[in-house]
């Protein structure tokens, strides 16, 4: 039972996979599509709101230097991807590399999260963007029925009509192919990186720099709560994480590091790359230095722009230009954001399609959605199906609650995938790793407790939906998964040979 349980699939198994031509995806990405995905993913709402809303409330100017510690602890991680991704270059992300490592349980388990992780950041992002593009149809004067606008607007009724279109007409795309997906991406990111740069440029020239006294404010402690809204590590230690001064600079760390999330989807995309041992971790630390180059300098600016104490909490960079009297940059960077939340939304949905066709291929989940299109080469039936889920819980629900779930189940997948880094090169060091992670155990350790650290930190009520969640997917493999997995067949085939090899001995 127990070996079951934790049996491993080789590498070379699942490299085997991907060459199986109903179930082969087709390689058509390079480093800098890799890099577009990244930065297209990462780069959301957060650079225009969070900064702002961090700098405020926890860390004034110093907030600068939260995201230099939180580009560190997603730097951690990101070696570890790296390493992972271009020596087991297969779609699955942190699900296949922990199947070759940990096991069968822990994969579906890590596999599972990243499924219902994706959904929800995916729906999440929808109802954002949705957001964003109301109140810039508004500005123009054209007003959508409440009826239509969401349940969050509506009274009675309310379906997202903009959310639902947008996820469809990503699935749309996704299905049309990888290239067309990249395309699409880059000139979408294109636009987004514009806009920020534009952002920055411009508000260097109204920067002042008594608003930068004090860069770290001082310290202020929090208010112990005992409900499951406060961090666990309130609730299990006692410790309540402070404002300001320099332990604020790392609270702030804890909060902004959620707008890192998302460059761990590009190692979903391992066996559409042409060249993955060479592009795998140019693409991911690529991606992931972008992003935090342009964190920095956007909280530089906004508060050299505007004392923290002054900044908004709703749209701080929007009025910092306003109060600068240069209001028009409020709607430029609406459409920013806009524009930034598409790319956002269709990468998250790529990633969560490409772990379901994985776990499909394997048998955990039906082998049905593991067909690939036959002219486009896209796993165009799971895509299909989470598209039309996905639409439909981004058109009915508001979602604001469950959005911290996208976070805890982010970094679940950083711890494994670090435990998996240790464990494979001790049960296979004589594979070819065309880039490796330095200093192990070191660095994978490091990514460990800092992951583990930022989980403490969310609300305990976050880790009891994450348990339920996990409570389902333990009932779903025991009753479908385990007797379907094609490690089964083959531990089954295995026996037999043992036992005819066996008998035959026993008759000499």
């Amino acid at each position: 039972m127990s070996n079951a349980l934790f049996r491993t699939k080789s590498v070379e198994q699942s490299v085997r996979d991907t060459q199986e031509p109903e179930h082969a995806l087709k390689k058509s990405l390079s480093a800098l599509d890799l890099t577009v995905f990244g930065v297209g993913v990462i780069i959301g709402t957060g650079i225009f709101v969070l900064t702002g809303q961090v700098a405020k409330d926890v860390a004034g100017p110093a907030t600068a230097i939260a995201f230099a510690v939180a580009g560190v602890v997603c730097g951690l991680a990101a070696l570890c991807y790296a390493e992972f991704a271009s020596t087991v270059p297969v779609a699955g992300s942190a699900y296949t590399f922990s199947y070759a490592s940990l096991g069968e349980l822990p994969a579906w388990i890590i596999g599972w999260d990243l499924v219902l992780e994706f959904a929800l950041g995916t729906a999440v992002v929808a109802v954002g963007w949705s957001g964003y593009v109301r109140s810039l149809l508004d500005n123009a004067g054209w007003h959508l029925p409440d009826a239509l606008a969401g349940p969050d607007v509506a009274d009675g009724f309310g379906f997202d009509i903009l959310a639902f279109a947008l996820v469809l007409l990503l699935t749309a795309v996704l299905v049309l192919g990888m290239k067309l997906s990249a395309r699409v991406t880059s000139i979408i990111v294109a636009i987004k990186v514009t806009v920020v740069l534009v952002v920055i440029i411009a508000g260097a020239f109204f920067i002042k720099a008594d608003n930068y006294k004090p860069f770290i404010p001082e310290e202020q402690s929090q208010q112990a709560g005992n409900d499951l809204q406060a961090p666990l590590i309130q609730l299990v230690f006692g410790y309540a994480p402070t404002n300001f001064g320099v332990m604020g600079i790392f609270t702030a760390a804890s909060v902004v590091f959620f707008a890192f999330i998302g460059f761990d989807i590009v190692a979903t995309a391992a066996e559409e790359t042409r060249n993955p041992q060479r592009d795998m971790p140019r693409g991911i630390l690529g991606s992931l230095f972008i992003c935090t180059a342009l964190y920095v300098a956007v909280s530089i600016v906004v508060t050299g722009m505007q004392h923290y104490s002054k900044l908004s909490v709703d749209a701080p960079l929007a009025d910092a230009f306003k109060a600068t009297g240069h209001s028009w940059y409020a709607g430029f960077i609406s459409f920013g954001a806009a524009v930034g939340l598409t790319t956002v939304c269709m990468i998250l949905l790529l990633g969560q399609t490409r772990v379901f066709f994985a776990m499909s291929r394997d048998g955990l989940l039906p082998r049905f959605f593991s067909r690939v299109h036959p002219r486009y080469k896209t796993p165009h039936r799971p895509t299909i199906l989470l598209g039309v889920v996905i639409a439909t819980l981004a058109g009915f629900t508001s979602l604001s609650e469950l959005a911290e779930l996208v976070n805890i189940g982010t970094l679940f997948a950083f711890v494994v995938v670090a435990i998996s880094v240790v464990i494979l090169r001790r049960t296979r060091p004589e594979l070819h790793r065309a880039f490796r992670t330095p200093l192990v155990p070191w660095v994978p350790i490091l990514s460990v407790l800092a992951s583990l650290w930022l989980m403490l930190n969310l609300p305990a009520e976050t880790w009891v939906r994450f348990a339920g969640w996990m409570a389902v997917g333990f009932v779903v493999y025991f009753l479908y998964g385990r007797s379907h997995s094609r490690m089964e067949g083959t531990a089954d085939l295995a026996a037999d040979r043992q036992h005819e090899v066996t008998g035959t001995n026993d008759t000499q």
